[in-house]
């Protein structure tokens, strides 16, 4: 098979293997550590879990860093990128250790957020930096299959982390500190896996070399930046309408994403461990999905293009999500998270492919960042869309319906916009 042939000559690049290790690693350990704050919030038998209540966890973890997102992206056009991944990560094994040992203590809420917001703030560093460092490891001709093997691995690697989570959650009760200290080992072994990339190798190309700005400085910094990260993105409008489209699909999964969590807190399960087993075979039948859109994107895209890739995976997802979730059985629902996975996936696959080859390397890592604030605002505005339509059980035919015509929507517009970016 092409594909095959395909990831076998990727696979032999010695860089892309060891900036691979690292987002494996640092995936992996988002997993563990995102799985424990989950199971923590929402299947904490002292908590009487809501849509609302899911809806402000995401928003306190997730909204701060849509306002971090553009500084991230500024300074990973100045930072010596392998520096963030090394830094980064040592920096969030310390603070996960801490949310472990908050947990043990059951320290009031506010305080167990903060620690939590603190490890996801660096979070958004490393992330930006992985997708902006590919384009440094492999030719642009292998842009597309890296883009399928790398992303892709990274969320299989944080879906193996969070089934690792589950298992250890379901294994031991009030277990939730020691599933934080796993991933706080995790993020240190991903720390000592960058220090294997030569610091020079993923850029910026300019000198890093320069007096660090003070706290006025770097907002004009960053606001200068961003206007300039903007103005480079909308001369290149096939990027900016992946972006949007992307976006979309992403408000769709989150809203999903939170009628699938009340589903299996209250509908499908009457104890604690039966929900937790039930979430955890939903989060392995969308890593199934992701793992498939690995393997077929490349393929598609050489078929459609990437915006008819995009396409594609939004007019399915319009179809089936539909076909699927209106049962309200756990079965149906789980085909529908392996859809959802081959949808987002899918399309996010072409997406990065479309962003790093028509964005310049010096405007990439602002770019990303973008991309990243717009992914995090539009998962948190889908759960609070959620939480208004949801009932306590979590069925509701109108939010299904409502995604069902989203996805459409999306691909009707692009569609409309002509058939291939390239």
């Amino acid at each position: 098979m092409a594909v095959v042939r395909d990831l076998r000559v990727l696979l032999r690049l010695r860089d892309f293997r060891k900036l691979l290790a690292v987002r494996l690693l640092s995936q992996a350990a988002d997993g563990v550590y995102q799985v424990a704050l989950a199971t923590y919030v929402v299947f904490s038998p002292e908590k009487q879990t809501s849509a609302t209540a899911i809806a402000s966890t995401m928003a306190v973890l997730l909204l701060p860093y849509s306002a971090i997102g553009p500084f991230a992206g500024v300074l990973l056009d100045r930072w010596r990128r392998r520096q963030v991944f090394l830094y980064g990560n040592l920096l969030r094994a310390l603070l996960a250790c801490v949310t472990g040992i908050l947990i043990v203590a059951q320290v009031p809420d506010w305080l167990f957020y903060a620690s939590a917001l603190s490890v996801t703030a660096v979070n958004r560093f490393v992330l930006a930096g992985l997708s902006a460092s590919l384009p440094r490891v492999v030719g642009p001709e292998q842009l597309v299959i890296a883009n399928a093997l790398s992303p892709t691995a990274g969320t299989l690697a944080a879906t193996a982390g969070g089934g690792l989570a589950f298992l250890v959650r379901l294994l031991a009760a009030e277990s939730n500190a020691v599933v934080v200290l796993l991933g706080a080992g995790l993020y240190l072994c991903a720390a000592l896996a960058s220090l294997r990339l030569p610091i020079a190798l993923l850029g910026p190309d300019h000198d890093p070399a320069h007096r660090h700005p003070t706290p006025l400085e770097g907002i004009a910094l960053t606001v200068r930046g961003m206007a300039a990260g903007l103005r480079h993105l909308s001369e290149r409008r096939p990027a900016a309408q992946a972006l949007a489209a992307m976006t979309s699909m992403r408000f769709c999964y989150g809203a999903l994403t939170v009628m699938v969590l009340m589903l299996c807190r209250y509908a499908w399960a009457d104890r604690e461990s039966d929900g937790l087993a039930l979430l955890g075979l939903a989060v392995g039948a969308s890593g199934a999905g992701f793992f498939t859109a690995a393997v077929i994107t490349p393929w598609l895209v050489g078929r459609l293009g990437t915006r008819g890739c995009i396409t594609a995976c939004a007019g399915s997802a319009a179809v089936l999500v539909p076909a699927l979730g209106l049962f309200f059985a756990p079965g149906p629902m789980l085909a529908a998270a392996f859809v959802l996975g081959l949808a987002t996936q899918g399309a996010k696959i072409a997406t990065d492919t479309e962003v790093q080859s028509r964005v310049d390397d010096d405007f990439r890592g602002r770019v990303f960042s973008l991309y990243d604030v717009l992914f995090n605002v539009a998962f948190v505005t889908a759960a609070a869309a959620a939480a208004l339509i949801l009932p306590a059980d979590g069925k509701s035919v109108t939010l299904i319906v409502c995604v069902a015509v989203l996805y459409a929507a999306t691909a009707v517009g692009l569609a409309r916009r002509g058939r291939r970016f390239t």
